[in-house]
């Protein structure tokens, strides 16, 4: 409901500084940016916003940031007429921007006469749009990747489920990276894919569980991707890892910074179970090599009365496998997760690495029963050879947050999703793409083309300068008027004094 689709603009460009925005676009820099100016544009009406962004946001204040990433929300779920444009800021724009500034800011002088002398004489901009208006995509799908190690020592092997979004989300689509989230998640599950991988290659370290691994698209969109998924493999086939024994699914999202842990459930889990033995597993990794962690469960019930899922662990515990969600959050509600303020300089690589190992380890404890067998609860697995690569984390980081990932963005044929595929084909079977075609008679969301814009400034004079203009003219032509009426008058006169003088 955010925005409108309705956003071809022709109109003069003005500062929230200004007394009148009514029909005017109104041009914010982030750094001056409040909820408080952005709904006084709204009531007045104003013709479009435009939010200008720094080039670089770790530049930015981070209290700034912060303000910025609380009112978000609130963007997004409040329902508008009036377009709202992202630019990012370059030095023409801030030219632009602080020219209509000094111009909006003249309107608030003392002096009427100097107001009008300076509206009269001030150069302003005309933001012009061109383009089609946005229409609904009516074939719109949703991409994800599957991939799978498989077990040693028989078909009926219980199947470790380790999942996480690879899309972004924000209020504005070409601008959300997804740093955090979810991209810290997708490099957690490539890695692990690759350690995994290794270990499977040999008889010797080849455990004897499946394990699968899912890349799914839509999970900014109530976890389309995952939906659907379960939906193909539970309902619709024979044959499938995800039909019977799956002995946990382990969800990944926002991992990238912080000192804590938290392990959300829809359900505790009952003891004797293997995701129980999970949870015990991580508590003790944490514990013994890594103190400076803080881990917890966090328990919450699932709401089928809300529109949105909190995690994605739900949509699995929903079809009653057991699942959960590790993540550095605490809260779902967390704004952190649907920001254009999640950038890469946000991540904390080491953070990252280490939350990395803990869930290796942890892993790699309960799928090899390492703990029943007498492993001491500080014996690292993942060393020398074996060890988490930080230096791959960083690189995959890098290329995730280098390019805005939401779902609108991505389909089948993109360049991101075909790298994400090479890559988990690099370390495991079965690889290949998993679609979600949007249901005609009743879509779950529809998506809108035309998600960027070219904004042209046309540099003009207010429209006041043309009617003081022609004011000026028609006093001229008036003034040039009585003149020759009053030269026509005085050449008869003197032509008649000239005339008596002749006659005398």
């Amino acid at each position: 409901p955010a925005g409108t689709r309705s956003a071809v603009l022709n109109t003069e460009a003005r500062t929230v500084e200004a007394d009148v925005l009514s029909r005017r676009c109104v041009m914010m820099r982030l750094v001056d940016f409040s909820y408080e100016q952005y709904q006084k544009a709204l009531r007045q009406s104003a013709g479009a916003v435009v939010i200008i962004l720094p080039r670089s946001i770790s530049s930015v204040p981070q209290d700034v940031v912060r303000q910025f990433m609380e009112i978000e929300p609130e963007m997004l779920a409040m329902e508008t007429i009036v377009p709202v444009y992202f630019a990012v800021e370059d030095e023409e724009l801030l030219s632009i921007y602080e020219q209509t500034r000094a111009a909006s800011a003249s309107q608030g002088s003392a002096s009427a006469a100097e107001v009008l002398l300076h509206t009269a004489t001030a150069n302003g901009f005309q933001m012009v749009t061109s383009g089609a208006q946005s229409k609904a995509i009516n074939d719109w799908l949703i991409p994800s990747v599957e991939g799978r190690l498989t077990g040693l020592g028989g078909e009926d092997l219980p199947t470790v489920v380790i999942v996480a979004h690879y899309d972004s989300f924000g209020v504005a689509p070409w601008l959300s990276h997804g740093a955090d989230s979810n991209g810290s998640g997708i490099s957690v599950l490539l890695e692990l894919a690759r350690l995994f991988s290794r270990l499977y290659t040999y008889r010797r370290t080849h455990a004897g569980y499946n394990l699968l691994f899912f890349a799914s698209g839509g999970g900014k969109f109530n976890y389309q991707g995952t939906k659907r998924w379960l939906e193909d493999n539970l309902d619709h086939t024979d044959s499938s890892l995800l039909q019977d024994n799956v002995a946990f699914v382990l969800c990944l999202d926002t991992l990238g910074r912080g000192n804590s842990l938290h392990l959300h459930v829809s359900k505790p889990p009952k003891e004797g179970t293997l995701q129980h033995a999970f949870l015990r597993e991580l508590e003790m990794v944490v514990a013994s090599q890594f103190p400076e962690v803080k881990f917890s469960m966090v328990h919450k019930k699932i709401n089928l009365a809300e529109d949105m899922l909190a995690w994605e662990h739900e949509r699995f515990a929903i079809r009653r496998l057991p699942a959960f969600t590790i993540s550095h959050l605490e809260s779902h509600r967390d704004s952190l997760r649907n920001s254009i303020m999640d950038r890469r300089a946000r991540i904390d690589t080491k953070a990252l690495t280490r939350n990395t190992q803990i869930i290796a380890e942890a892993l790699t404890r309960v799928i090899y029963n390492l703990t029943e067998k007498g492993a001491p609860a500080d014996m690292q697995i993942f060393t020398d050879q074996m060890q988490i690569q930080q230096e791959q984390l960083e690189s995959v980081m890098d290329w995730l947050s280098s390019q805005p990932r939401a779902a609108q963005l991505i389909d089948k044929d993109s360049t991101f999703l075909n790298t994400l595929e090479y890559y988990m084909g690099r370390y495991l079977k079965d690889v290949k793409q998993h679609h979600v075609k949007a249901d005609k008679r009743d879509p779950e969301f529809v998506f809108y083309d035309q998600l960027k814009q070219v904004m042209n400034a046309y540099r003009v004079k207010p429209a006041i300068f043309d009617l003081l203009l022609a004011v000026c003219i028609a006093a001229y032509l008036g003034v040039a008027y009585v003149a020759v009426q009053h030269f026509g008058l005085l050449y008869k006169m003197i032509q008649r004094l000239s005339l008596k003088t002749k006659q005398q």
